[in-house]
């Protein structure tokens, strides 16, 4: 399993402190490290919908002041190609294909017990 995120970021260090604890591998993926380009941000929205992978209230999302834009899909997509951190945190690409965004300690323990 694959764990995409910063350091940094609060859900992040949660999902892997849930992880640690339940002794489950995984592969951290930094963005700032290794950037995703726009086929793996395609792939993820095959599976999860744009406004769950788009992030509206972090601090990029603010400073680039993109509510101004009144973005649509595809503006998103665009703004998710160019700039990592606007993707929420962290996205999660298991094994079997699935993906999950963002940290939900309930949906965690209904995956991994």
């Amino acid at each position: 399993m694959k764990v995409y995120g910063i350091k940094t970021c609060g859900s992040v260090r949660k999902a892997l402190k849930f992880f640690e604890k339940k002794g489950i591998e995984y592969e951290f993926i930094d963005f700032k490290k290794s950037p995703v380009g726009c086929d793996k941000i395609e792939e993820w929205l095959q599976k999860v919908d744009i406004n769950t992978l788009f992030n509206k209230k972090g601090t990029k999302y603010r400073q680039l002041k993109l509510k101004e834009l009144n973005l649509d899909e595809e503006g998103m997509k665009e703004w998710l190609c160019r700039e990592n951190l606007l993707i929420k945190r962290p996205v999660i690409e298991l094994d079997n294909g699935d993906v999950i965004v963002g940290f939900d300690e309930d949906k965690y323990k209904e995956i991994w017990g």
